[in-house]
């Protein structure tokens, strides 16, 4: 994909906050400290165009961003590890799960898994909530560079059984790398021209 323009747009809270519906829109979801805004960057072909952080956390709003005037990405608050008061962590979820369930031009919501970690009953939470919603998912795992093939394997075998999913189903990702990139890519792209659900035959 040749990225031609990568924009912020807005950061939100509340519905009445978000931009216009009007371009197709994928979110995407981790545990904090995951990769999220690396790879949302390696994707763009930009550094900085999602600021990354050492702190775990620090994403808070539902953030949007303008790729190509063709999509529009959205960059949702981390969960697990972030060191936050849990007063702020409980108000997440209703901001997140209103997003999820009320944009009507969501296509996917990418679900980012470091292929080192075993994955969290957060993970398999969003899942399960993405399923009964009908909402379709994207699985990935970052960091992949970080392992051998062989590593690679036994650990994509491991968050597989966790998960109780299909290993193939997963894209590889690396943002020091961009392996899996253009497999990502296609992906998106694929999604983002199919129509919705009810309008199939």
């Amino acid at each position: 994909m040749l990225i031609k323009s990568a924009e912020f747009v807005t950061s939100a809270v509340l519905a009445k906050q978000y931009p216009p519906g009007d371009l197709p829109e994928f979110a995407f979801a981790g545990r904090s400290n995951v990769g999220k805004s690396s790879l949302i960057n390696a994707l763009v072909s930009r550094k900085k165009l999602v600021l990354t952080s050492s702190t775990p956390g620090r994403t808070r709003l539902i953030n949007f961003f303008r790729v190509n005037d063709t999509f529009m990405f959205v960059d949702l608050p981390g969960y697990g590890f972030a060191r936050v008061p849990e007063v702020e962590r409980r108000k997440w979820r209703p901001m997140i799960e209103q997003y999820l369930s009320e944009r009507k031009n969501l296509k996917a919501v990418v679900v980012i898994l470091d292929i080192r970690r075993t994955p969290s009953a957060e993970d398999q939470q969003l899942l399960d909530w993405l399923d009964r919603h009908e909402i379709a998912s994207v699985p990935v795992v970052t960091k992949v560079d970080k392992l051998s093939k062989t590593a690679q394997a036994k650990q994509l075998q491991l968050i597989a059984d966790t998960l109780k999913v299909n290993p193939s189903d997963w894209v590889f990702f690396s943002s020091k790398s961009r392996q899996g990139r253009d497999t990502l890519w296609k992906v998106i792209a694929e999604l983002a021209t199919a129509p919705p659900e009810d309008e199939r035959a």
